[in-house]
């Protein structure tokens, strides 16, 4: 077993226990306050942020929230979301390799889906179109789940509410024809008659 290959277990099996030492915030500002300073959208829709509590909420769609402050290559990604109903839908982009100026961009960077309504590779918590969950932990609609999503090399893993659900080394599938070694983080906003929030996007580089 190389030294990578240890690594890389050491990162993704690491313990569930959510602890932001060497983590940034990115809704926050260095004096604390909520912010989507660094961020950009693209597409149809937007999403706002209460200043008070850092929850993001998704507003119509299809597009893309996309942290545009800095480019990441192996990372840890945690966040909390919830959704309105079972069919609200959104996803978590890895590796965005450039500026979003068309929907192209999902040709080249991988989705981890949030969609409880779905099944297989479409449904929460699966790779998009490539891998699917081992099985489902998400909380009801209304309550927060809490995502711990690394992308180190070209291994995937997914922990939804402290458990691991998806282990996938990455290779070109479904819709990716091919991926970049990195690029920016995006938060997907889908459609007008559901809502998905967010809040604690906190990332650690690696």
């Amino acid at each position: 077993m190389n030294k990578l290959y240890i690594t890389l277990i050491l990162f993704a099996f690491a313990c569930a226990q959510h602890d932001t030492k060497g983590y940034t915030n990115l809704l926050k500002t260095s004096n604390g306050d909520y912010s989507k300073n660094g961020w950009n959208h693209y597409g149809p829709g937007y999403f706002t942020l209460d200043k008070d509590t850092g929850v993001l909420e998704t507003i119509g769609g299809m597009g893309l929230f996309w942290y545009s402050a800095k480019k990441y290559k192996n990372f840890i990604l945690e966040l909390d979301y919830k959704t309105s109903e079972q069919k609200a839908n959104s996803g978590i982009f890895l590796r965005v390799p450039e500026i979003p100026i068309s929907d192209n961009y999902i040709y080249n960077t991988f989705e981890i889906q949030i969609c409880d309504a779905a099944e297989d590779d479409s449904k929460t918590a699966a790779v998009y179109l490539a891998s699917a969950a081992s099985k489902d932990v998400s909380n009801p609609p209304g309550e927060w789940n809490h995502y711990k999503i690394a992308f180190i090399e070209d291994r995937i893993t997914v922990e939804l509410n402290g458990e691991l659900v998806n282990d996938w080394k990455a290779f070109p599938k479904g819709k990716v024809k091919d991926f970049s070694d990195e690029g920016y983080i995006g938060i997907q906003n889908h459609d007008w008659d559901t809502t998905v929030s967010f809040k604690n996007i906190l990332i650690k580089e690696l």
